[in-house]
């Protein structure tokens, strides 16, 4: 007998859909798998104002089809010049939710990141009084210290001490990619809480590897992806609650109110998907995977 799933229409809170060409070409992907996508602001030129953050999704709507009921939810790119006046206007504007900060010179794009996490405490005690999360890029960048040790390094030395200062402040450390970040999220209290890729899901036993790449393109299959690795670990009752609402009760979203179809059915992930002249090669392409998105 065919399986098949039922779960409340997921969102995406952690998406890179840069710009432009690129941008246009990858949003329907998202689209098409998740009802809200929450955007990273690290593109050519950042997202640090609250103006940009408008005019840019302004950009993403125009890319979609106009029965597209795709949402998505904006950032701000936090810097060592952001102003506190520009932090004070985001409660005014409900798809801006939160600020992403990355140490500079971490990963693409993060040339205008903040140098020192320490001088920027005044914007950290703003948003703890406004409620507005901070979501943090969690790696140090000292050279001195392994590639492999710089997210718990990042914990040690900075999570800690920031979130007890700012103990009601929503943090959520992004991307997580080691034991050591999963045991501090389950541990700490409710106001912090952690995304993870598809591929931090599927390629654990990989990470050491003599070349990396910053980043990887799962949105043509994410949902599905997940699906295969909650079944391989016979977690699959826990998949509505990871995609669908979880990461909307911490942002203080209403939980999707539609619903989408998975069937356990093998599929071949394309080889490749065209933007233009280039080619983006996704997330276990040419391979088989056993759920679809009806």
């Amino acid at each position: 007998m065919t399986k098949t799933l039922t779960i409340t229409s997921p969102d995406d809170f952690h998406v890179h859909l840069r710009d432009d060409v690129l941008m246009a070409s990858v949003v329907p992907y998202t689209a098409k798998q998740f009802k809200r996508a929450l955007v990273m602001p690290n593109l050519k030129v950042p997202i640090t104002t609250v103006d940009q953050a408008i005019q840019y999704e302004s950009r993403i709507k125009k890319a979609l089809t106009d029965d597209s009921h795709f949402q998505p939810l904006m950032t701000l790119y936090l810097t060592d010049k952001t102003s506190l006046d520009e932090i004070k206007k985001i409660p005014e504007h409900k798809q801006i939710v939160g600020i992403k900060y990355y140490p500079a010179g971490a990963t693409t794009n993060s040339d205008s990141g903040v140098k020192n996490i320490d001088n920027r405490y005044d914007v950290f005690e703003l948003m703890e009084k406004l409620d507005v999360p901070l979501l943090l890029h969690g790696e140090v960048v000292d050279p001195a210290i392994d590639i492999f040790d710089r997210e718990k390094v990042f914990i040690d030395q900075h999570l800690l001490k920031l979130h007890k200062t700012f103990p009601n402040l929503r943090i959520v450390l992004e991307h997580i990619t080691t034991k050591d970040a999963a045991d501090f999220i389950l541990s700490s209290s409710k106001k912090v809480a952690a995304t993870i890729t598809p591929q931090h899901l599927l390629l654990k036993s990989t990470k050491e590897n003599a070349c990396g790449c910053a980043g990887i393109f799962s949105a043509a299959s994410a949902i599905e992806l997940y699906a295969a690795v909650f079944d391989e670990l016979n977690v699959l009752d826990k998949l509505e609650g990871f995609t669908s609402f979880y990461g909307a009760d911490f942002y203080g979203l209403e939980r999707n109110k539609s619903s989408i179809n998975l069937i356990k059915e093998d599929w071949i992930i394309p080889e490749k998907i065209t933007v233009g002249d280039e080619a983006i090669i996704p997330l276990y392409a040419g391979r088989k995977i056993s759920w679809q998105l009806i």
